[in-house]
Protein backbone atom coordinates (compact mmCIF):
# COMPACT_ATOMS: atom_id res chain seq x y z
CA UNK A 1 0.00 0.00 0.00
CA UNK A 2 1.53 3.40 -1.00
CA UNK A 3 1.84 6.11 2.00
CA UNK A 4 -0.98 8.46 1.51
CA UNK A 5 0.29 12.51 1.82
CA UNK A 6 -3.29 13.70 3.07
CA UNK A 7 -5.45 11.94 5.40
CA UNK A 8 -8.83 12.67 5.81
CA UNK A 9 -9.75 12.70 9.86
CA UNK A 10 -14.04 13.06 10.83
CA UNK A 11 -15.47 13.60 14.13
CA UNK A 12 -18.44 11.40 14.76
CA UNK A 13 -20.66 11.64 17.96
CA UNK A 14 -21.06 7.76 18.30
CA UNK A 15 -17.69 6.60 16.34
CA UNK A 16 -18.62 2.73 16.26
CA UNK A 17 -21.77 3.17 14.54
CA UNK A 18 -20.01 5.31 12.37
CA UNK A 19 -17.48 2.81 11.95
CA UNK A 20 -20.03 -0.17 11.05
CA UNK A 21 -21.86 2.32 8.99
CA UNK A 22 -19.25 3.22 6.43
CA UNK A 23 -18.53 -0.03 6.53
CA UNK A 24 -21.58 -1.67 5.27
CA UNK A 25 -22.86 1.61 2.86
CA UNK A 26 -19.81 2.79 1.56
CA UNK A 27 -17.65 -0.61 1.51
CA UNK A 28 -14.84 0.62 3.86
CA UNK A 29 -12.91 -2.05 5.70
CA UNK A 30 -12.00 -1.43 9.05
CA UNK A 31 -8.02 -1.88 10.23
CA UNK A 32 -8.92 -3.79 13.63
CA UNK A 33 -5.60 -3.19 15.32
CA UNK A 34 -5.91 0.45 14.93
CA UNK A 35 -9.08 0.82 16.68
CA UNK A 36 -8.58 2.46 20.29
CA UNK A 37 -11.09 3.43 22.63
CA UNK A 38 -11.91 5.05 25.70
CA UNK A 39 -14.84 3.46 27.75
CA UNK A 40 -17.18 3.43 25.20
CA UNK A 41 -16.21 5.89 22.99
CA UNK A 42 -13.62 5.77 19.82
CA UNK A 43 -10.32 7.42 20.07
CA UNK A 44 -8.96 6.27 17.06
CA UNK A 45 -10.02 4.30 14.09
CA UNK A 46 -8.93 3.41 10.86
CA UNK A 47 -10.60 2.61 7.66
CA UNK A 48 -10.09 1.64 4.26
CA UNK A 49 -11.18 1.89 0.55
CA UNK A 50 -9.16 1.13 -2.16
CA UNK A 51 -5.80 1.77 -0.62
CA UNK A 52 -6.77 4.52 0.75
CA UNK A 53 -7.19 5.60 4.77
CA UNK A 54 -9.60 7.62 6.81
CA UNK A 55 -9.82 8.13 10.27
CA UNK A 56 -12.45 8.78 12.48
CA UNK A 57 -13.08 9.51 16.57
CA UNK A 58 -15.56 10.57 18.46
CA UNK A 59 -13.24 13.80 20.19
CA UNK A 60 -14.98 14.82 23.46
CA UNK A 61 -18.40 13.93 24.99
CA UNK A 62 -19.14 17.13 24.22
CA UNK A 63 -19.06 17.38 20.41
CA UNK A 64 -22.08 17.27 18.17
CA UNK A 65 -22.60 15.92 14.58
CA UNK A 66 -23.35 17.99 11.78
CA UNK A 67 -27.56 16.33 11.55
CA UNK A 68 -27.56 17.13 15.79
CA UNK A 69 -26.70 20.28 15.30
CA UNK A 70 -29.08 20.97 12.74
CA UNK A 71 -31.42 20.13 15.15
CA UNK A 72 -31.00 22.89 16.72
CA UNK A 73 -29.04 25.78 14.72
CA UNK A 74 -31.17 28.05 11.79
CA UNK A 75 -27.73 28.96 10.30
CA UNK A 76 -26.65 25.76 9.97
CA UNK A 77 -30.14 24.30 8.05
CA UNK A 78 -29.74 27.70 5.73
CA UNK A 79 -26.09 26.24 4.35
CA UNK A 80 -26.89 22.62 3.99
CA UNK A 81 -31.20 22.34 3.07
CA UNK A 82 -31.26 21.99 -0.41
CA UNK A 83 -27.53 22.54 -1.53
CA UNK A 84 -26.80 19.09 -3.01
CA UNK A 85 -22.72 20.51 -2.98
CA UNK A 86 -20.84 18.79 -0.76
CA UNK A 87 -19.09 21.73 1.90
CA UNK A 88 -16.35 20.23 4.17
CA UNK A 89 -16.41 16.80 2.80
CA UNK A 90 -14.62 14.05 0.99
CA UNK A 91 -14.22 13.38 -2.62
CA UNK A 92 -13.84 9.03 -3.16
CA UNK A 93 -13.40 7.82 -6.50
CA UNK A 94 -14.72 4.47 -6.99
CA UNK A 95 -14.98 1.70 -9.91
CA UNK A 96 -18.20 1.42 -10.22
CA UNK A 97 -20.11 4.74 -9.05
CA UNK A 98 -23.77 2.78 -10.14
CA UNK A 99 -23.19 -0.13 -7.79
CA UNK A 100 -21.68 2.18 -5.27
CA UNK A 101 -24.83 4.39 -4.99
CA UNK A 102 -27.31 1.55 -5.05
CA UNK A 103 -25.64 -0.03 -1.62
CA UNK A 104 -25.79 3.50 0.02
CA UNK A 105 -29.32 4.50 -0.70
CA UNK A 106 -30.15 1.01 0.14
CA UNK A 107 -28.31 1.32 3.59
CA UNK A 108 -30.00 5.23 4.11
CA UNK A 109 -27.06 7.57 3.05
CA UNK A 110 -28.92 10.70 2.56
CA UNK A 111 -29.10 11.23 -1.24
CA UNK A 112 -28.02 14.56 -1.78
CA UNK A 113 -27.90 14.04 -5.73
CA UNK A 114 -28.59 11.31 -8.15
CA UNK A 115 -26.48 10.05 -10.35
CA UNK A 116 -25.18 12.74 -13.09
CA UNK A 117 -22.97 11.76 -16.15
CA UNK A 118 -20.77 14.52 -17.60
CA UNK A 119 -17.31 16.55 -16.22
CA UNK A 120 -15.38 15.26 -14.68
CA UNK A 121 -16.64 11.87 -14.46
CA UNK A 122 -19.67 10.29 -13.26
CA UNK A 123 -20.61 10.90 -10.02
CA UNK A 124 -22.92 11.21 -6.80
CA UNK A 125 -23.57 13.02 -3.80
CA UNK A 126 -24.94 11.90 -0.29
CA UNK A 127 -24.30 12.43 3.30
CA UNK A 128 -23.78 10.08 5.93
CA UNK A 129 -25.29 8.92 9.36
CA UNK A 130 -24.08 11.90 10.98
CA UNK A 131 -24.13 14.50 8.20
CA UNK A 132 -20.82 14.55 6.86
CA UNK A 133 -21.06 15.07 3.31
CA UNK A 134 -19.44 12.67 0.43
CA UNK A 135 -19.23 12.67 -3.15
CA UNK A 136 -18.43 9.46 -5.23
CA UNK A 137 -16.72 9.40 -8.82
CA UNK A 138 -16.25 7.09 -10.53
CA UNK A 139 -12.42 6.30 -11.69
CA UNK A 140 -12.06 6.98 -15.44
Amino acid sequence: MKPQNIIPMLAYENGIAAIEWLCKAFGFVENKEMRFMEGNMVTHAELILNDNVIMLATPSADYESINTHRLHCERINKWLNNNPYIADGLLVYVDNVEAHYANAKENNAEILSEIEDGFPAKRYRCADIEGHRWMFMQKS
